[in-house]
């Protein structure tokens, strides 16, 4: 067989370059990946060398010679470069294979029908070469699409960078994103240790599901610090981030709503913030800045939030362990009931009374009276600037009771302090 080969071989070289073009039609009929990526005399040459390594290869087969693989690799990895499919390129080779045994048959009965018997032992050997030639072709491809997603995904995440750390102008990253330079756009930051789940989070640059229309397009950045999700909101409400994030089971918090890219790291700053209002126990939570403002003020002005702690609450704070829990525990349920005595004595499991009398304690302990506006914002924002002192659990009050149900009708919002 190998004699054959070499008296046909002027023949069998003329006749794989119209095999090439014949399949080259083939290929970018049926596939137009190609000829978006090559063009039909690229993609002429590339099945050109195809088809001569497959026919090298079984000569060098033949002759008990181990097939040479460089070049099927370097195949893989350039088309894998240049992003052609690997189906596209695995349906082409084999097309090609079906194609070069019919040339090398045909080459044959031209040179010799007497020799096709002979021919037929080599099918078995040509088969065995293409096998070889199409895994290396494979194995090639998916290293260089790995090495290629993984400088996208740190392309995109360096990107993202840029746009929540403000790092430059936002024009350029914005548009590399597929974000328009003018929208609504939000920024969402997850407490460190989130745990992805379902759903969750995904590469960086992770635009989500593009099928789900009814969602928010996601762009996710995770770092050692936590993960951060750019929201392009589109027509959808602010609060829709809150049912994206539910799943994820997280602590979080959410920015406002910001129109322009160049924006997006003021609002990944205020979503830190948002982030902090959240309570640290109790369980998940998705904290939207603009819901928990008198917060966010209290926890962006440390030096000044202890200074609050101190003017206005300090002689609760002076208490022993369990007087301070209880009064404190008191005011925040009183303040989460809006003010009414009745349902934070449901929710404290004690009586009305009870709830009254020590509101008027710590209304004598600090100077404040819970019927004055004014004094109700200072022991509010003073309560705040406790409880995001997470780090100090002397000064943190305990949980407070679950709800024990409705507020009986006709309960009303009204200061424990008696008419005088």
């Amino acid at each position: 067989m190998e004699r054959i080969i070499e008296e046909i071989r002027e023949d069998l070289s003329r006749r794989i370059t119209v095999t090439a073009d014949r399949l080259a039609d083939r290929t970018l009929a049926e596939d137009p990946a190609y000829a978006a990526l090559l063009g039909r005399a690229g993609l002429r040459e590339r099945i050109r060398l195809d088809l001569r390594q497959s026919v090298e290869g079984l000569e060098r087969a033949l002759r008990g010679l181990p097939v040479e693989l460089a070049d099927a690799r370097a195949t893989g990895a350039l088309l894998a470069e240049r992003g052609l499919p690997l189906a596209s390129l695995l349906r082409a080779r084999r097309h090609g294979g079906r194609m070069v045994w019919q040339t090398l048959g045909e080459a044959v009965a031209a040179h010799d029908p007497a020799a096709l018997p002979r021919l037929l032992p080599a099918a078995a050997v040509l088969w065995d070469v293409l096998e070889q030639l199409t895994d290396a072709l494979s194995d090639a491809y998916r290293r260089a699409e790995t090495a290629r997603c993984d400088r996208e995904r740190e392309h995109r995440a360096a990107l993202l960078d840029a746009l929540l750390d403000g790092a430059g102008p936002a024009d350029g990253p914005a548009a590399e994103l597929g974000l328009p330079g003018h929208g609504r756009f939000a920024v969402a930051v997850l407490a460190p240790g989130a745990s992805g789940g379902p759903g969750g989070p995904g590469d960086p640059g992770d635009p989500g599901d593009p099928l789900d229309a009814k969602a928010p397009r996601v762009l996710w950045r995770i770092r050692a610090d936590g993960e951060t999700a750019l929201v392009e909101l589109g027509h959808h409400p602010l609060e829709s981030v809150r049912e994206l994030l539910g799943p994820l089971g997280a602590r979080a918090g959410v920015s406002p709503v910001v129109e322009s890219p160049g924006d997006l790291a003021r609002a990944r700053r205020l979503a830190v913030l948002a982030l902090r209002t959240a309570p640290a126990s109790g369980g998940p939570c998705t904290a939207l800045l603009d819901e928990r403002l008198p917060s966010a003020l209290v926890a962006s002005q440390a030096e000044l939030a202890g200074r609050l702690r101190q003017v206005v609450l300090g002689p609760v704070l002076g208490l022993p362990a369990e007087d301070r829990r209880v009064l404190l525990t008191t005011l925040g349920t009183w303040l989460t009931c809006q003010g009414s005595t009745t349902h934070a004595a449901q929710r404290l499991y004690c009586h009305r009374n009870t709830v009254s009398n020590r509101l008027r304690r710590l209304e004598r302990l600090t100077g404040r009276s819970l019927a004055d506006p004014a004094h109700v914002v200072e022991l509010a924002l003073a309560h705040a600037a406790v409880l995001q002192r997470v780090n100090d659990p002397a000064t943190s009050p305990a949980p407070q009771a679950p709800p024990a149900g409705p507020t009986p009708a006709g309960t009303v919002r009204r200061s424990p302090r008696p008419p005088a």
